[in-house]
C-alpha cells in the first residue's frame, strides 16, 4: 500500500520536485561513501606508520605488521556473525553504534601506551571494519528508488576502492608533520564526526523478522530457492575467491613493508616516502575508474593486466633506482584490483551468499598477506617479501587466464 501511496504523489510532481524528495537519500548514500572510505582508512592506517609505530612501541617491523594482520582477520569473522545476531536492529542504529566503536579504537590506538593496548585496538578497529562493509554494500537498495541502485551502490563501494589507494598514502603525509599519533587520532576524530552526519542523514532502516528473512518470495519455487543458497559454490565464483585470495595477499605481504622498504633499502628519507605514497595513490585513483569502465563488459582479461602489472612492480623494485615510477605502476595496477573483483562477483550470479564470502577472502587475504610478509620479513629480508608478492599476484594472474580459456575450450566443444 505504502509503495503504491508514493508512486501516486511522484506522478503528480514535477522534476523539481522529485529531486527535492530523492535529495535526502542521496546525502545518506553519500555519507554511507564517506563511511567506507573511514573504516578502509582506518584499516590501512598502519601501512604507511609501519615503522615510526614500531621503533616507538619497541617492536620489530615484522611484529608492527600484526596491526594489519588483526583486523583482516576479526573483520573477515564478524561480518557474517553481525549480520545474524543484528538481524532484528535498525540499521541505522547498527551503522551508528559501528562508526562510534571505529571512533574508540582509533583514539585508544593514538594514544596506546604500549603494543598490547594497539592490538586491542586493532581488534576493535576489525569488528567494526567487518560489520559496516557488510552491511552499507547493500544499502543502495533501501535508500534510493530501484532505478538508481547501481548509480548508488557505486557510489558507496568508491569509498571502498578510494580509500584501498587513497589511505596510506594521506596517513603518511599527517604522520610526516604531526607525527603516527596523530594520524590515528585524527581518524577518530573523523568517525566521531560521521556518527553525526549518518545520525542526521540515514533514515530509519528496520531490520527484517527472522520468520520474513527466513520465508522464501511467493515468487520464488522451492527449486530456485535452493539454487540460490547454493550458487556461491558455483565454479566462477570459487576462482573469483581464489584469485582473490592470491592477488590480495600477495599485495599486502609486500606492500604492508613497502615503507621500510624504501627507507632501509632505497634510503629515501621521509618527504620522499610520503610523495611516492601519494603518488601511488593518485596512480591508484585513476587505476580504479579506468579499471572500473573497462572491466564493466569483460572483468577478466582486466583483471591479468592488474595482476601482472603488481606483479611485475613489486618485482621490480628491489631491482631498478626508479621506486616512483615503479610505485606510480604499482597503483595503477593494484587500483584497479577491488572494482574488477566486485563486478566479476556480480556477474558469476554469487548473490548475497557470494558478496558475503567476497568480503570474509578479502579481508583474510589482507591478514594473511601481512602476516606472512612479516615472516619473510623477519627471516629474509625486505626484499625478499616483494618477491613473495610479485609471484602471488602472477599466480592469479595465471589462474584467470586458464579460467578464462577453459571456458572458451569447454564452449567450442559444445558447439562442435
Amino acid at each position: 500500500m505504502f509503495p503504491l501511496v508514493v508512486g501516486r504523489k511522484l506522478a503528480g510532481m514535477t522534476m523539481t520536485d522529485v529531486s527535492t524528495v530523492d535529495r535526502p537519500r542521496w546525502l545518506a548514500v553519500s555519507s554511507v561513501s564517506v563511511g567506507t572510505f573511514t573504516i578502509v582508512t582506518s584499516e590501512m592506517l598502519p601501512v604507511g606508520l609501519l615503522t615510526s609505530i614500531a621503533a616507538t612501541l619497541g617492536v620489530s617491523d615484522g611484529t608492527a605488521g600484526l596491526m594489519m594482520s588483526a583486523p583482516g582477520l576479526v573483520a573477515a569473522v564478524s561480518a557474517p556473525v553481525l549480520a545474524i545476531t543484528t538481524r532484528r536492529l535498525d540499521r541505522r542504529v547498527t551503522l551508528l553504534v559501528l562508526m562510534t566503536l571505529l571512533a574508540v579504537a582509533n583514539l585508544l590506538g593514538g594514544f596506546a601506551p604500549n603494543y598490547s593496548v594497539m592490538l586491542a585496538a586493532r581488534v576493535l578497529t576489525g569488528v567494526s571494519i567487518g560489520g559496516f562493509w557488510a552491511f552499507a554494500a547493500g544499502l543502495g537498495l533501501r535508500l534510493v528508488p530501484e532505478r538508481s541502485v547501481g548509480r548508488a551502490t557505486s557510489i558507496i563501494m568508491a569509498g571502498v576502492s578510494v580509500a584501498s589507494v587513497l589511505g596510506v598514502p594521506l596517513a603518511a603525509f599527517v604522520a610526516s608533520f604531526a607525527g603516527w599519533r596523530t594520524a590515528f587520532i585524527s581518524m577518530g576524530m573523523l568517525a566521531l564526526a560521521l556518527v553525526a552526519l549518518l545520525a542526521t542523514t540515514l533514515p530509519s532502516l528496520p531490520g527484517e523478522s527472522r520468520a520474513r528473512a527466513s520465508e522464501p518470495s511467493p515468487h520464488e519455487t522451492p527449486a530456485r530457492t535452493s539454487e540460490g543458497r547454493l550458487a556461491w559454490l558455483s565454479g566462477p565464483l570459487k576462482v573469483v575467491l581464489v584469485v582473490t585470495v592470491l592477488i590480495v595477499s600477495g599485495h599486502f605481504a609486500a606492500y604492508t613493508y613497502v615503507r621500510p622498504f624504501l627507507e632501509q633499502v632505497s634510503h629515501a628519507g621521509p618527504a620522499f616516502v610520503s610523495a611516492a605514497l601519494l603518488l601511488y595513490g593518485a596512480a591508484g585513483v585513476a587505476g580504479n575508474f579506468v579499471a572500473g569502465v573497462r572491466a564493466a563488459r569483460n572483468p577478466k582479461p582486466v583483471l591479468v593486466i592488474l595482476a601482472l602489472l603488481v606483479a611485475l612492480s613489486a618485482a621490480a623494485l628491489p631491482l631498478v633506482g626508479l621506486p616512483l615510477i615503479v610505485l606510480v605502476l604499482w597503483g595503477l595496477g593494484y587500483g584497479g584490483v577491488s572494482v574488477t573483483l566486485q563486478l566479476w562477483i556480480m556477474r558469476s550470479g554469487g548473490g548475497e551468499m557470494g558478496t558475503a564470502l567476497f568480503i570474509g577472502a578479502f579481508n583474510v587475504s589482507i591478514a594473511l598477506g601481512s602476516f606472512a610478509g612479516g615472516r619473510v620479513v623477519d627471516g629474509v629480508s625486505l626484499s625478499a617479501v616483494m618477491w613473495v608478492g610479485a609471484a602471488l599476484a602472477a599466480a592469479s594472474a595465471a589462474i584467470v587466464g586458464m579460467s578464462g580459456r577453459s571456458r572458451t575450450t569447454g564452449s567450442s566443444k559444445g558447439r562442435a
